[in-house]
């Protein structure tokens, strides 16, 4: 992501007073089951749980602890194979699905996101054992925003409609919004619950049907609400979920009978976000004083140590943090912080996905949007200021899909999210993500006579 930071301590005072009041709101929180039972491992396909036609499983890790969750059934391409066939008999002309009226559909996408909200504290615990985010973020955070999603996405289920359209002579026009088809959705583990809500709701909301891969790293939230669509009422095949690796997301995005592919992925100023950095509580994420908890896999962990090392090499200062913290098993990084950072160093230019911060100065307006913009990526940017003249000149100029001011990783489900350049095609979320799972068809009648 871009960021524009104001030289000076506001940011890191918003962030402080933003924890404090976490903090305080999070002490409220019902108790996580910090050994939650995993119910789900199989391929969800029709409507019923099934193994993989290869015998293959895959561990799924616990990021705090190093050790096995869980074996799920990895998928191949016959799997896919079937889910996709699944699928697509379920968009059939006269199946269930197809001929079901779009208030009904609504109706089901409410109920998925009831049934999500009656096992929040599983989901969100859940979450936190295959993810490794703290519990106090999957409950606060996550799990309410993938509900208000889908629930966003289920009132547009009847109001995605065509035009009437004037035109000349003796002929009558309109157009329909029709489904695409059957979607192939890809998941990040990041997010794992709310992406796999951002992919769903759109999707469902207009009448396509789906096979959706989780991440490897994080699949057991997404095969839990796989079994609530079910729970739902939802018809077989409209919904089906497939874990594995990469290779099966491959085999996915070139599957000939997928019709759409949706995949995500000052000196004091120095000071400050160093002493920040320095007292960021790390550790058990079922703790819910944890601000940050351990990275989901030991891949991710080595990246992240590996471009730290990089950033030192390149010349940038280590003012913070920097390896892993002793006496903590797990794959934790300690926060970092960069101050002295070049615009053509590596910790700049790519993406790290990880508790590293790299401080840049700037003298002028101009000089952060030129440099902000010289990147590949477009996905969001944030700008903190006093002066909403400058934070509007900025807004102006930035090359950004979102772009946030005086606030940080807002998700509406009523904005639009998505980039420019290599940050992605489309948007997700608010009534622009209608269109990407909707083709328009125009029909023009003649008739005997136009009257206006």
């Amino acid at each position: 992501m871009l960021r524009a930071l104001k030289t000076g301590g506001a940011l890191l005072r918003s962030q402080n007073k933003n924890f404090a009041a976490a903090v305080a709101h999070y002490s409220d929180l019902p108790k996580p089951q910090t050994t939650p039972e995993v119910l789900y491992t199989g391929l969800f396909i029709n409507n019923e749980w099934h193994k993989s036609k290869s015998g293959k499983t895959f561990a799924t890790i616990n990021p705090t602890t190093e050790e096995c969750i869980a074996e799920i059934q990895e998928s191949d391409k016959e799997d896919i194979d079937i889910a996709v066939k699944a699928a697509r008999s379920a968009f059939q002309l006269g199946s269930p699905w197809r001929r079901m009226d779009a208030s009904e559909r609504g109706r089901l996408i409410y109920r998925l996101a009831d049934l999500m909200e009656r096992d929040q504290v599983y989901l969100s615990s859940l979450e936190t054992l295959d993810n490794g985010k703290p519990y106090s973020m999957s409950y606060n955070v996550d799990l309410p925003t993938a509900i208000k999603n889908l629930r966003y996405f289920a009132g547009w289920a009847d109001k995605n409609h065509g035009k009437t359209i004037p035109m000349d002579g003796d002929f009558f026009a309109y157009t329909r919004h029709e489904p695409v088809g059957v979607c192939g959705q890809v998941i990040p583990w990041n997010f794992p619950i709310l992406m796999m809500a951002w992919k769903l709701g759109p999707a469902l909301a207009t009448g396509n049907t789906i096979v959706l891969k989780p991440a490897e790293q994080t699949s057991l939230t997404a095969l839990y609400i796989a079994q609530l669509v079910k729970e739902a009422g939802f018809p077989e095949g409209v919904v089906n979920v497939v874990p594995g690796f990469g290779e099966a997301g491959a085999i996915l995005a070139n599957h000939a009978d997928v019709d759409k592919l949706a995949f995500t992925g000052s000196t004091e100023f120095v000071e400050r976000s160093a002493e920040r950095a320095k007292k960021r509580t790390v550790g058990n994420p079922f703790d819910l004083n944890t601000e940050q908890g351990p990275q989901v896999n030991q891949e991710q962990m080595e990246k992240i140590l590996c471009m730290i090392k990089q950033g030192e090499k390149q010349g940038a200062k280590l003012v913070a943090g920097g390896s892993r913290p002793e006496g903590l098993p797990g794959y934790f990084v300690q926060p970092t912080v960069f101050a002295d950072v070049k615009d053509d160093m590596t910790i700049a230019r790519e993406e790290i996905f990880g508790p590293v911060q790299q401080l840049i100065r700037f003298k002028k307006l101009d000089e952060v949007i030129e440099r902000a913009n010289n990147s590949d990526y477009g996905l969001a940017a944030a700008v903190f200021t006093k002066d909403l003249d400058k934070a509007n000149y900025i807004v102006g100029g930035l090359r950004a899909g979102t772009v946030w001011v005086n606030t940080y990783n807002v998700l509406p489900a009523q904005a639009p999210f998505g980039g420019y350049k290599m940050s992605g095609h489309g948007r997700e979320n608010g009534e622009y993500a209608l269109s990407n799972y909707t083709e328009v068809k125009s029909v023009i009648v003649k008739v005997p006579q136009k009257n206006s």
